[in-house]
C-alpha cells in the first residue's frame, strides 16, 4: 500500500488489469470460436477496462452509504463483478451460449451464459484485491 493512496491510482490499475484480461479475451476469443465477429471482440476488450475502472471507482466506499455496514474490498468487488456480468450477459445472451457452446459443447453444464456471473465476481476480486494493495482504499483516497 502506498503512503498516499489515490482514486486515481486505484481507477488507472483497474483500468489496466481490466485491460489486460479484456485484451486476453480479445485475442483468445477467435481461436475458441473462428467465426467470432469483432463487435464482440471489441465489446470484450472494453467491457473488461470499464469494469476495472468501476471496481477501481468503488474503493473509496469501506461501508454501506446507507446501512453502514463494513464493506471490504472483498465483498463490494465480487458483487460490482457480478453484477456487471449479470447485465452484460442479459444483453448479449445469445451472443454468449454461442461462444460457451463452441467452447465447452453442447452437453457441457458449463455452456450457460450465467457463468459470466461468476466469472464477473472473481474478476472484480482480482482487480480490487490489487488495486486495494497499490493504491489504497476508503475516503482517505479522494483529496478533498
Amino acid at each position: 500500500m502506498t503512503d498516499h493512496p489515490s482514486i486515481i491510482i486505484r481507477i488507472a490499475i483497474g483500468k489496466a488489469i481490466g485491460f489486460v484480461i479484456g485484451l486476453a479475451g480479445f485475442i483468445i476469443l477467435p481461436f475458441l470460436v473462428p467465426d467470432v465477429g469483432w463487435q464482440l471482440r471489441w465489446g470484450i476488450l472494453l467491457w473488461y477496462t470499464t469494469l476495472g475502472a468501476i471496481v477501481g471507482v468503488f474503493g473509496i466506499f469501506t461501508r454501506h452509504p446507507v446501512l453502514m455496514f463494513p464493506m471490504p474490498w472483498w465483498v463490494r468487488a465480487p458483487i460490482i463483478g457480478g453484477w456487471m456480468n449479470f447485465v452484460l450477459m442479459f444483453f448479449a445472451y445469445e451472443q454468449m451460449e454461442v461462444v460457451l457452446v463452441a467452447m465447452f459443447g453442447a452437453a457441457s453444464p458449463l455452456n450457460m451464459p450465467l457463468w459470466f456471473v461468476v466469472e464477473g465476481a472473481v474478476v472484480g476480486a482480482l482487480i480490487a484485491g490489487i488495486a486495494t494493495r497499490i493504491g489504497g482504499e476508503g475516503p482517505e483516497s479522494v483529496d478533498i
